[in-house]
This record gives structure tokens, C-alpha cells and sequence, in this order.
């Protein structure tokens, strides 16, 4: 049974990590996701693809976002959207890692795939992770636009990307979900642009 004394110390858990998110949602930079949305357009205009990838949470993140590009932005258009999440074939990345190495599990899925009229997006909560940096290195050889959502101080990915989302909180839950927020932003922002181009509803 919970004592009152637990209880109180998880409503004050609670209250600081929305108090915490509510601060970090407060400073994000809106320039940097209109960035992003221009950047999607302008791939779908020149009926380029995008690609998403990240680890753990992050990989979730870029799963998610593809597939509301798929559905939600795409349905009903003539002209769909292309958008393909690189965590979401597992035998190309088992067989990756197993082989080759797991550092490497991003990085030879975009020399496959990518081409110089894509974006790439590397989504890193600590900014650091090395498939997702190899990956980004690998599109940039390819000509592609590179995007990062990335956290904390933004490591490596941050100076690495053509342009970047900084969520700048050393907090890994709460840097995911403001990635998973900037995602729907962006998803919301675009769906009211194409309303207004195509008479899209």
C-alpha cells in the first residue's frame, strides 16, 4: 500500500518533470522547425524521399513520424509524400550489425538508397550516437540535405547537419518527447500548407 509520504514524493516527481518540460517547450527555437517543414516541402516538391533514423526512443520517434507522413500527410493526395524510416527493416539491420558492425547499420542502408534530391534526418537525444553520425556522413557524400533533432549540448550531430531542432535540456525522456512534438508540429504545419496550395482536406 502507498504511504501519503510516497504519494507526495510522486506528485512532486510529476510536477517537476512537467514544470521541466513546460520550460524547454517555452525556449525552443521556432525558426529551426519552420526550417525542417521548408525543407520537407522542398524534397516533395522535387519528388525527392525523406529518411529518418534514430536509436531506442528516437528510432520509435522516426518510425512514428514516417508513418504519419505515409498516412497523414500523404492520404488523399495525388502527389504522395516519401518518407522511409531506416530502424524499421530489422533483417537489413540485424544482418548490419551482425556482419559488419552496429555502427555501421544507418550508414549502408543510405548508400543503398540515398540520392542528392533526398533529405536525411538524424534524430540523437545525446547527439553522439555513431550510427546515426556515420549515417549523416554517408548522406552528405551523397549530396543530400542533412537534418538532426538532437538534445543536451547537441554533440556531434549539431555541427555535423546542413541544419538542426536543438532540444538543449540534459534530459533524455523529456529531450524525446519534444522530439516527438517537433515532429507533430511539423506534420500539423504541413498538412495546413498543402490545404491552402491543393485545396487539400
Amino acid at each position: 500500500m502507498i504511504n501519503i509520504e510516497t504519494d507526495r514524493n510522486h506528485k512532486l516527481n510529476v510536477e517537476e518533470y512537467l514544470n521541466n518540460t513546460q520550460k524547454v517547450i517555452n525556449q525552443v527555437n521556432q525558426e529551426e522547425i519552420i526550417k525542417l517543414v521548408n525543407e520537407i516541402l522542398k524534397v516533395y516538391e522535387n519528388s525527392g524521399a525523406i529518411y529518418v533514423f534514430g536509436n531506442g526512443g528516437s528510432g520509435a520517434n522516426a518510425s512514428h513520424f514516417c508513418g504519419d507522413v505515409l498516412k497523414g500527410i500523404s492520404y488523399g493526395l495525388d502527389k504522395r509524400f516519401k518518407a522511409i524510416c531506416l530502424n524499421d527493416n530489422n533483417a537489413s539491420m540485424m544482418a548490419i550489425a551482425n556482419d559488419i558492425s552496429y555502427n555501421h547499420i544507418f550508414e549502408e542502408q543510405v548508400k543503398n538508397f540515398v540520392t542528392n534530391k533526398d533529405l536525411v534526418i538524424g534524430i540523437s537525444g545525446s547527439g553522439n550516437s555513431k550510427n546515426v553520425l556515420y549515417g549523416v556522413e554517408a548522406a552528405k557524400i551523397k549530396g543530400a540535405k542533412t537534418f538532426a533533432l538532437c538534445g543536451y549540448d547537441g554533440g556531434k550531430l549539431k555541427l555535423l547537419v546542413d541544419n538542426y531542432v536543438h532540444i538543449n535540456i540534459n534530459d533524455m525522456e523529456i529531450v524525446e518527447d519534444l522530439h516527438s512534438m517537433v515532429f507533430h508540429c511539423v506534420k500539423r504545419v504541413i498538412m495546413e500548407n498543402l490545404k491552402e496550395k491543393y485545396n487539400y482536406d
